[in-house]
Order: C-alpha cells, then sequence, then structure tokens
C-alpha cells in the first residue's frame, strides 16, 4: 500500500469513526446548504440604488403616464416572469422587489386609477385619499423606512406630524372626555400616565406587551416562511411558546387582556381605538397593540398625498423592464391540466385577453382570488376550502369626502386625526350597532374617524391653494346596502341616494360639534359605501380591510397555515390577507410574497442594510463630535 493512503486506510477500517464523520458530513451538508438559502441568492435591495428624492411631479399628464395607463395588448411586456393581479401596496410591493433582481413584472389594476387603498382622487379642485391617512415605523433607520426607500429607491418622501397626532373622544354633551396620543419612544407612555394617574401600573404592564409585540413580532412571519412541519412541529410541541409570550399574545383577545389590567372603561378605548370592524371581545390583542406601537416614534405623511406611494413604486417597476396597467380587471386565472398557473385572462370590453406568466400573484384578497377567479373545479378542491375556512369576510367601510373652500387656519383644523366614540364600552356600542336593522341604523352610529388630509401635506397649500378637504370613516354592514348592489356606480337611485345621505348628514352633524365652522364652508360632498368599495377597490363586500382580523385568524397555527404560496402551483398570494391589515401589514404581506416567490428571505437583506446605515450614521456623529471637539 502507497505509504500516503494509510491514514485514510486506518480510518476505513476504523468502523467506529463513521458515525462521527457522517454526522459532520450530514452537518456541513446543511451548514452549506442554509447558507445558500439565506446568503447565495441576489439581493433584491442596496444602498447604491437609493438616490436624493427628486422634485415633485405637478404635470398631471405625465403623473397620469405611470398611474393611468390603460391594458392594451402592445403595453404587456414581452416574456413576462410574473403576473401582480392588484395595484395596492402588497401587489405593488412584491412587483417591485422582483423587478429590482431583474424580474420582468405586469401589475394588472381594475380601476382607472392604479394605488389600490393608496390612490387618490380629485374631483372639483379638491383632492382625497381614500384609504392611506397615516403610517407609523418611518423614523430614520427604521426597517419599514428602508423598504420603503428601497422599493421607490429613494424617492418616497414623507412630513412628520405634529407629536399630538390622535385625539380621542369618549361620550357627548356634559358626558365628553377628550384624551390626547403623543408620539416619542418614552413620551407616549409618560403623557398617558399624565391622564390616567391612577392607572400608570396598567399603563406600564401594557406597554410592555407593546415591547414584546412589536421585538417578537417577526417570530409570527418566520412561521411562514420555515417549512410548515417544522413550524407547526414548533406550536405544537410548546417550543415556540417557551420561546416568546408572542404567540400567547396573538391568541389572546384585546378585551381579555386589557381587563386583566384595569377596569377603567376609558383605558379600555385607549388600548383598542383604531377601530378595523372587529370588537375588542372577538380582536388579538397583538394586533391592538402593535397598532398603537406603530406610532411610538412618530406619524407620517406622504409629502405630495398619498398617491405619491404609487407613483414611485411603479416607475421602479417600468424602470427594470415592467409596467403596470389600469382597466385591466382580471376575469380568470389560468390553470393547466397539472394544476399549475400559467396566466390570466383580462376583460378588455368584449373580448379575453390572455397574459402568460410562469407565476402568478393576486393581490385582490383571499376570497376573490379562491372564490371568483379560480376555475370551479379547482375552487371545489378541499385545500382551497380548508384555507378559506381559517378566514371570514371583512366589516364594510363608509366613507366621506368633504370640500370646504377656506384654508386649515380659517377652518381651525389640524392635522391631528379625531376618533370619536359615544361611550366608552367598545364592545357593547358594535355588538348593539351590528344588530340594529336597515332602518335604524343611520341614526345610531356609535364611532367615527375624522381626518384632515390637506392639513397633514404641506405641498397641498401649493397644489390647492385656499383649499381644505376632510374624510370621515365609520364601519358599517354590507347587508345595509346590499339590495342595490345589482345596480351601476353614481346610477344607483334616489332610495340609494337618500339612504346613504342619512349615514352622512348624522356623520358631518355630529364632526361639526368638534368643527363648528365646517358647516357654512362645505362645498363639495361624496359618500362612498360598502358598494363604492366593491367597484373601485374591488373589494368583496366593501371591506377596505379586507378579511376580518379576528382573533381565530391570529392563532399561532393558522398564522403558519395562512402562507403566500397556494394549493395551485405558481399562484401566490400578497397583501393585507397574508398578515395584517393597513399599509403597513400589507407592505409586509408583499415582503413576505417576495421571500416566497424568490425562496430567499428579503428581510435579512433589509436587516443587513439596517446595520450598515447605523454604521455609516454611527461614524458621520463621530466625526461631527471630533470637529466639534
Amino acid at each position: 500500500m502507497h505509504p500516503s493512503l494509510e491514514p485514510y486506510w486506518a480510518l476505513i477500517e476504523d468502523f467506529d469513526a463513521w458515525p462521527t464523520v457522517v454526522v459532520f458530513a450530514m452537518f456541513l451538508i446543511w451548514a452549506v446548504g442554509t447558507y445558500w438559502y439565506l446568503f447565495g441568492k441576489r439581493s433584491p435591495f442596496s444602498l447604491e440604488s437609493v438616490r436624493p428624492p427628486g422634485p415633485l411631479e405637478l404635470d398631471q399628464k405625465k403623473r397620469d403616464k405611470v398611474l393611468r395607463q390603460g391594458f392594451s395588448r402592445d403595453k404587456v411586456p414581452e416574456k413576462l416572469d410574473a403576473i401582480v393581479i392588484g395595484s395596492g401596496i402588497g401587489g405593488l410591493t412584491v412587483a417591485a422587489t422582483l423587478a429590482k433582481v431583474g424580474k420582468k413584472v405586469l401589475v394588472l389594476e381594475q380601476h382607472d386609477m392604479a394605488g389600490g387603498c393608496c390612490h387618490t382622487y380629485e374631483e372639483k379642485g379638491f383632492e382625497f385619499d381614500v384609504g392611506m391617512h397615516y403610517i407609523g415605523q418611518l423614523h430614520e433607520n427604521s426597517l419599514f423606512r428602508i423598504a420603503f426607500d428601497q422599493i421607490t429607491e429613494g424617492q418616497l418622501e414623507f412630513v412628520e406630524l405634529e407629536k399630538h397626532f390622535d385625539t380621542i373622544v369618549i361620550g357627548t354633551g356634559e358626558q365628553r372626555r377628550d384624551y390626547t396620543i403623543h408620539t416619542g419612544k418614552t413620551e407616549m407612555l409618560e403623557h398617558l400616565k399624565k391622564q390616567f394617574p391612577n392607572d400608570t401600573n396598567a399603563l406600564e404592564e401594557f406597554f410592555k406587551i407593546m415591547k414584546v409585540c412589536a421585538r417578537k413580532t417577526h417570530y409570527l412571519a418566520t412561521l411562514k416562511l420555515i417549512p410548515k412541519w417544522l413550524a407547526l412541529f414548533l406550536l405544537k410541541s410548546g417550543i415556540a411558546d417557551y420561546c416568546s409570550s408572542v404567540f400567547r399574545l396573538s391568541a389572546s383577545t384585546a378585551a381579555d387582556v386589557v381587563s386583566s389590567l384595569t377596569s377603567n372603561k376609558d383605558l379600555h378605548i385607549i388600548f383598542s381605538y383604531f377601530f378595523y370592524g372587529v370588537s375588542p371581545k372577538e380582536s388579538s390583542s397583538m394586533i391592538n397593540a402593535l397598532l398603537l406601537h406603530h406610532y411610538k416614534r412618530g406619524a407620517y405623511y406622504p409629502k405630495g398625498g398619498a398617491s405619491e406611494i404609487p407613483y414611485h413604486i411603479i416607475r421602479v417597476i417600468q424602470k427594470y423592464g415592467g409596467n403596470a396597467l389600469v382597466r385591466a380587471p382580471v376575469s380568470r386565472i389560468l390553470v393547466n391540466k397539472k394544476g399549475a398557473a400559467y396566466g390570466v385572462t383580462v376583460r378588455k370590453g368584449k373580448e379575453e385577453v390572455e397574459v402568460l406568466a410562469p407565476v402568478v400573484i393576486s393581490n385582490c384578497g383571499i376570497f376573490t382570488t379562491f372564490q371568483k377567479l379560480l376555475p370551479p373545479e379547482i375552487q371545489a378542491k378541499p385545500e382551497i376550502q380548508e384555507r378559506l375556512s381559517t378566514m371570514k369576510l371583512g366589516r364594510g367601510s363608509f366613507l366621506m369626502f368633504l370640500g370646504f373652500d377656506a384654508t386649515a387656519e380659517e377652518l381651525d383644523i389640524v392635522p391631528t386625526n379625531f376618533w370619536l366614540f359615544k361611550d366608552n364600552d367598545m364592545d357593547d356600542m358594535m355588538d348593539k350597532f351590528f344588530c340594529l336593522s336597515k332602518e335604524e341604523a343611520p341614526e345610531n352610529i356609535p364611532m367615527m374617524f375624522i381626518t384632515f388630509p390637506s392639513a397633514k401635506d404641506p405641498t397641498s397649500k401649493i397644489r390647492h391653494p385656499g383649499k381644505s378637504c376632510m374624510t370621515i370613516l365609520t364601519m358599517v354592514k354590507y347587508e345595509w346596502f346590499e339590495e342595490w348592489k345589482d345596480t351601476t356606480v353614481r346610477k344607483r337611485g334616489d332610495d340609494y341616494h337618500n339612504y346613504k345621505m342619512r349615514f352622512a348628514n348624522n356623520l358631518f352633524d355630529w364632526a361639526c360639534v368638534h368643527f363648528p365652522k365646517l358647516r357654512d364652508k362645505v362645498v363639495f360632498q361624496e359618500v362612498a359605501t360598502p358598494l363604492t368599495n366593491v367597484h373601485y377597490l374591488g373589494s368583496q363586500r366593501g371591506a377596505m380591510y379586507s378579511a376580518e382580523h379576528n382573533v381565530e385568524r391570529f392563532l399561532p397555527e393558522v398564522i403558519a397555515k395562512n402562507r403566500c404560496d397556494t394549493p395551485v402551483k405558481n399562484l401566490y398570494l400578497s397583501g393585507q390577507d397574508v398578515f395584517s391589515c393597513g399599509i403597513a401589514g400589507a407592505l409586509h404581506g408583499g415582503l413576505l410574497c417576495a421571500s416566497t416567490v424568490l425562496d430567499h428571505i428579503v428581510y435579512l437583506d433589509l436587516l443587513f442594510l439596517k446595520k450598515k446605515l447605523k454604521r455609516r450614521k454611527a461614524k458621520e456623529m463621530a466625526k461631527l463630535a471630533k470637529k466639534l471637539q
């Protein structure tokens, strides 16, 4: 035997060493595979892609070329890599992320303007946002801000609102109590303690819950990214609960948690005032805690209005060879004999146009996707029905858009938002309201939200001088408006108009109690019911927050099963139904979807950028300190 082979031959003869060798080899394969999965693929994000924001584009024709580009065959890019149904923030986020790794993506929007709940509309010289009222967690180098900077390549600017960003009003007349919410890492809690001096312990405990939910929510998101069998094993074995209390908080109702902290009903409202159609006794304590924490470091509004969000994201999609087309209602998702999605059909007049791509992403909600767009034989599959059974249709919303020929100073309006409640028992209020008959409901509205978009955006004075606008929101039952569902928008008849105006007049009268100067200056008024949301947003039963955010949806096992991939191969879900509602929830739905499609966790890329930016900031501060010395 050759002398150089003797050590290897000795190893082969020593059978006791084999288990160690096998274990080491398996570990090495696992380590290499894990490293390749996490870091071996091209990142869609980089510091170099972010550039200083350009001037605000005020030319409406140029904006329309981005936001209102109508569908036609010749505008569909060749050799598409993916189709995204719906241009809400979730759809645009996944599209831009895929585009930045070289994928050619087409976004299809059924409305005549892109943006979903982020779009704005102009009427009679007034501009209204339809669903984006304010955003949090956009402080310097936050993960959310970095994500926005990446998908817009730094072109989206935000205005930070005043520290006093929300006012909660409970009761009416002599029973009225006003509470103010301030931003600030420590100021939010301290300001609330001053207003509730007898409940400081309850406030401290709730803010601890907020911190746990904010810092450990990524555990819940991880359940959607790791293999399903592993996620379910961690949950059923109790290992997940051992790691963090966020899993228990996610499955606990908001009412149970806050009731364990204090009996003060006014404080219960403060802990759950962001209403989205679900009462505290039916909602997840984690979601309610996250909503308040979202604004702890500041509340923000897009400079130039909400439509700046889709405008800049779509330009990034176009930059990499993709496009976003409107007036492009998708009528069907194409599924081949092997059960894989391979494209969609778009309704163009009386014609059905096929658009093909190896990946189809739906941002139009789980119910629309599974119940309306898939072929009947696919809809009937047990796996599809099982996914649907974990969700409920969300509550409808009712909005009022009002325009005033007066400035903010003349009307005494402010950037602060107002949340009005007639009582301090939200469970009881909502139970009674949603049990009312159609005829009783308009005169018994228990809560509403008031916001003044024109007061938040400093460019509004330039773009719409001498004018102010206001939006009022409340939640309603779709059934109250259902009898007109087969009528045409803007032609639904006098009965429908008179009925919706009963809601509108009562809401406006209530608002005028707080802002009396509004009544004499109002020159424009438009009302959106759940039927309006169905038409313009494509939302099922007018639910602008998509599927209901009840506690059952946030049971950890349900979270683990409700993934971006679907029982249909090559078909993925994005947006609010993936994780949670609102702009932040939908954006994270887009990032989770991109991670699934690319088989690469893009959050790790964002975290690396965050570390780089923090190091850069630290160096800048050190240089500044040295200079001052």
